[in-house]
């Protein structure tokens, strides 16, 4: 009688627990538009949850530690003119976050570490290139500043933020809605989802699909695809007789998947979270109350069931925090932010051990907040892999960095408007820069303002005079 083998594996006691009540974010009026995006962003600084606005687009941005109810004059994020679909916080700078609108354009933001006392109102910079509503935003995983977004006109637009330009448009790729995008760990490449039923690999600065697959599922509702370390393709989709169904597949062979399975009968897309340090997947279904998690290894059936975390109420969106932003102590391997209709709570994820110390096996090297390349390198052809780092002691977020945005102009090489400043007063270094100049500079400045309050308290005295006489 041959005995069953149990498949080795350090994951498959992971577990999943809701935070206690006292930990959630309460009293937050979560979006309600229809689209298939996680609707939450989440880093280990800050909160980011789209909600409801009237009269355009808004989120909500919360410093982690501000738990418990949420003032209903908590400062929002507003400047789109319609609804906001997407939010990414970058990977290289925890205070700066991307947002996409159904206003067809994109905006920057620059996150204060104190709590601003009005809205935020003014991005850092506003992308304009897209023709239809923008529903997807990705950053790339190691060159600094540089962000994809793909919109409803079936167009992939590649950004230098730091310069508002347009590093790379791949407009004749996709014939129609574009579902879903993921770079791979250096950011060579890119896996696509479309409407047309086709998952694309694409070549960004070749501008070329190097691979695709049509119908990796063959149901008409959205697919997802993400990259996992190995080089593979995790997908989820639907089969024709709109089961859910999940797919492992190897871009250098698509004729046959590595792996299929049918799971069950649900309308909610899955979203897919993929963890590569412990090559984990999760998925979490909009409208579903539970999050299925598989582990991906290279021994047959390569997707492999670990389990699933279970609750009562349904999900309208999910975060999932970097590696770098858990608790190691506590043998922390993933934290989501689960979307309920007015309230945010976190899930934990962890493996048991009964030790206190550091668990290496756990907690390899992980990817950190510095970029490995410049967005010039990166588009003139060179690839790094992310800049890792030790999560032995914890990870304490860098202070707030400002994102500079220099803005070039190819095309206008007029002079800037306003008054021509001398090359020794501005321009140079400011050890060049004289005592009596800065002194001269800051007199003159005084004195416009003094002539500004006194053109303020004429324009007063005028009024006060039309009033009195209309009495």
């Amino acid at each position: 009688m041959s005995r069953r083998v149990v498949r080795q594996s350090k994951f498959r006691h992971v577990f999943g627990q809701a935070a206690k009540a006292d930990q959630a974010y309460e009293d937050i009026r979560v979006s309600k538009v229809t689209w298939d995006s996680s609707f939450c962003a989440v880093n280990p600084k800050f909160l980011a949850i789209i909600v409801e606005a009237g009269g355009g687009g808004a989120f909500i941005v919360l410093p982690l530690v501000k738990t418990g109810r949420v003032d209903k004059n908590y400062p929002l994020v507003t400047g789109h003119t319609g609804p906001v679909l997407d939010i990414d916080w970058c990977p290289h700078n925890d205070n700066v976050i991307a947002s996409a609108s159904d206003d067809t354009t994109i905006m920057v933001w620059q996150i204060p570490d104190y709590t601003p006392m009005r809205n935020i109102t003014e991005p850092v910079i506003t992308l304009e290139g897209h023709s239809k509503r923008v529903g997807i935003l990705s950053w790339h995983p190691t060159a600094r500043n540089v962000l994809l977004s793909a919109g409803g006109d079936n167009v992939i637009i590649i950004w230098n933020v730091g310069t508002g330009e347009v590093l790379l448009s791949l407009d004749d790729m996709h014939p129609d809605i574009i579902h879903s995008v993921c770079w791979n760990s250096n950011g060579s490449l890119l896996a696509t989802t479309c409407k047309d039923k086709t998952l694309r690999i694409i070549d960004p600065r070749k501008g070329q699909v190097v691979a695709e697959r049509f119908a990796a599922h063959e149901g008409m509702r959205p697919m997802r695809a993400v990259f996992t370390r190995q080089g593979h393709i995790f997908t989820t989709g639907f089969t024709r007789m709109s089961q859910r169904e999940l797919g492992l597949w190897d871009p250098n062979n698509f004729e046959e998947p590595v792996a299929l399975q049918e799971m069950d009968t649900s309308n909610g897309v899955l979203l897919p979270f993929y963890d590569a340090d412990s090559s984990i997947v999760y998925l979490c279904g909009k409208g579903d109350s539970s999050i299925r998690y598989f582990e991906i290894t290279d021994e047959p059936p390569f997707v492999h069931y670990l389990n699933t975390f279970s609750s009562k109420e349904p999900q309208r969106g999910m975060g999932f925090m970097p590696k770098r932003g858990l608790d190691v102590s506590k043998c922390e391997i993933a934290r989501f932010y689960k979307l309920h209709e007015r309230k945010c709570e976190p899930i934990v994820m962890t493996v048991p051990r009964k030790s206190d110390l550091f668990q290496d096996d756990l907690y390899p090297d992980t990817p950190g907040p510095e970029p490995a390349l410049e967005a010039d390198e990166w588009l003139s052809g060179q690839d790094a892999e992310p800049v890792l780092i030790s999560l032995r002691d914890g990870y304490v977020p860098p202070k707030h960095r400002e994102l500079r945005v220099t803005k070039r102009n190819i095309l206008d090489v007029r002079p800037p408007p306003g008054p021509r400043r001398s090359q020794s007063a501005s321009d140079a270094p400011l050890s060049q820069h004289t005592l009596e100049t800065l002194l001269e500079e800051i007199k003159a400045l005084r004195e416009q303002v003094q002539a500004q309050e006194q053109r303020i308290t004429a324009l007063e005295n005028m009024l006060c005079e039309l009033v009195d006489g209309t009495d």
